[in-house]
């Protein structure tokens, strides 16, 4: 027996955080009835588990895709406003995959979808502390104090930023922008961005160019791939510290 939000994130249904929100919103019954208490155990192999009516399958095998999305699309399977979704790039991909973590409909680069919940768990859980990394190209040209006040970590929306790794980046021509590699190890909603604007450098042009060990400069905007075995191997390594 295992808790259901689990069984729903291992079934690639969602992850757990929006399975949560999937009970919570009436939308999963087992056995016939409606469970919104998300304290609740099931056994995927025994109970007859339904989401919106459907009857709940374990996926055959797991999938991994790494994604370079493009700007102008949701990080979600679904948007109510009708706008692109990243599933939509996923052309010949049957599984059902979801987003792990979030890249605004403004930003682009690297995307991990899996139906593997688990992982998807720890790669989203903050005590984990998994790496992102991204280079955001900022308004104006932040000095030594600003670059100090992003890697120390700042308030936003009430709280304090985590501690940051940041660097300066060449530029290979004068431009209007600067361009900051920024290292977070959590995933706030538009963390980069509002970071950026709590200095008075707001982001231009936002990119995420590692996932913890997953980097490919060479994986073109709106194209994806599967992980190979040892990418996969190396992801599970990198979940598996604490921070």
């Amino acid at each position: 027996m295992e808790r259901l939000q689990k069984i729903l994130s291992q079934a690639g249904i969602a992850s757990r955080r929006a399975s949560e929100r999937l009970m919570l919103d009436g939308r999963v019954t087992v056995n016939g009835t409606t469970v919104r208490e998300l304290g609740t155990k099931a056994d995927p192999s025994r109970d007859d588990i339904r989401v919106d009516g459907r009857r709940l399958k374990m996926p055959e095998r797991h999938r991994y895709i790494l994604l370079n999305k493009p700007r102008g699309y949701v990080t979600t399977r679904s948007d109510p406003q009708k706008r692109p979704t990243v599933i939509d790039l996923l052309a010949g991909v049957r599984e059902f995959v979801y987003p792990v973590g979030r890249l605004d409909y403004d930003s682009e680069g690297l995307l991990l979808l899996t139906n593997d919940g688990d992982l998807a768990a720890r790669l989203t859980h903050p005590s984990h502390g998994v790496a992102r990394v991204y280079e955001a190209a900022v308004l104006g040209v932040p000095d030594a104090h600003d670059l100090r006040r992003l890697a120390r970590g700042l308030v936003i929306d009430g709280r304090r930023t985590a501690p940051a790794e940041i660097r300066l980046l060449p530029a290979a021509r004068p431009t209007e922008t600067t361009t900051l590699q920024i290292t977070l190890r959590e995933g706030r909603n538009r963390q980069v961005r509002k970071m950026c604007e709590a200095i008075g450098h707001p982001v231009d042009h936002l990119k995420r160019i590692a996932i913890g060990p997953l980097r490919d400069g060479r994986l073109r905007v709106g194209r994806w791939r599967d992980l190979t075995e040892d990418e996969v191997r190396k992801l599970r390594a990198a979940t598996a510290q604490r921070f």
